[in-house]
């Protein structure tokens, strides 16, 4: 069985009744992960769209009317639980080992009957802006990468998250200050070298949950190494958009993606 292989697709109740919902359980580096998949109901061939979530365990979890929306965009959209959630096996790693949940969605969903010629985006939010471009770094086929409210820094989350460390240094086992090597190979900053996918950084300049710097350094250094990226920079906005605006953010995302 290979990474990415679908071990089993059950239907999942649906709010449009354009696009189906499915909970799947799906291989990932020897384990059985978990994932929900949505699919535009009608014939024809569509761009891939990999939904990374934020949060951690019962925090960021994958909303179902979220995969819609990205869905009625015209996206095959697949976004996994993470290794030990849902009920899926193995431990969630905190952007360490579940990166590779993220490449093995990238392979479903390239190898999805509805993909048009393999194309799969990269969309990640908050926690899942660090799972999105690590997934562009290792997986060359990655066509965009969009990263939303994005982490980029994971020193800077545990130096500026008090309530994160507890659960940063459980998990990773350890501070910045003792484990730096842990630290920076979580952290998409040393190793945007190797990407190559053009990048849209989108941030809200008052987030109090990921600072407006994560998208600032990420910015930087791209420019630096001469990468493709573009921002959308909204000064009055948080981590967490009003619904009009999050709707034409949306669109202009998707719309960005299919342009690539």
């Amino acid at each position: 069985m290979k990474n990415g292989d679908i071990i089993e697709k059950i239907k999942f109740p649906s709010p449009n009744p354009k696009i189906d919902l499915y909970s799947v359980t799906y291989f990932s580096s020897g384990l059985k992960v978990k994932g929900m998949l949505a699919e535009p109901k009608a014939e024809g061939e569509y761009e891939g769209f990999l939904y990374l979530r934020g949060g951690i365990k019962n925090v960021g979890q994958v909303r179902p009317g979220r995969l819609i929306q990205f869905a009625s965009e015209g996206f095959v959209v697949f976004a996994p639980h993470y290794r030990g959630n849902q009920g899926g096996e193995g431990n969630e790693d905190f952007a360490g080992d579940d990166r590779n949940d993220a490449l093995g969605a990238m392979e479903l969903l390239k190898n999805h009957s509805k993909t048009a010629a393999g194309r799969v985006h990269v969309f990640g939010f908050s926690r899942g802006g660090v799972m999105a471009l690590l997934t562009g770094i290792l997986d060359k086929d990655t066509c965009s990468i969009v990263t939303w409210g994005g982490v980029s820094d994971m020193v800077l989350t545990y130096d500026e998250r008090e309530d994160l460390r507890r659960m940063m240094k459980r998990v990773i086992g350890g501070t910045p200050s003792k484990y730096p090597d842990r630290y920076e190979w979580r952290t998409p900053l040393y190793h945007l070298d190797a990407l190559l996918a053009p990048v849209l950084i989108i941030h809200g300049e008052k987030d109090g949950n990921v600072s407006f710097e994560h998208a600032a350094r990420l910015d930087k250094r791209l420019k630096e190494l001469g990468k493709h990226v573009e921002t959308l920079y909204y000064k009055d906005y948080t981590h967490y958009f009003p619904p009009a605006e999050n709707r034409r953010v949306v669109q202009k995302l998707t719309q960005w993606m299919k342009s690539r």
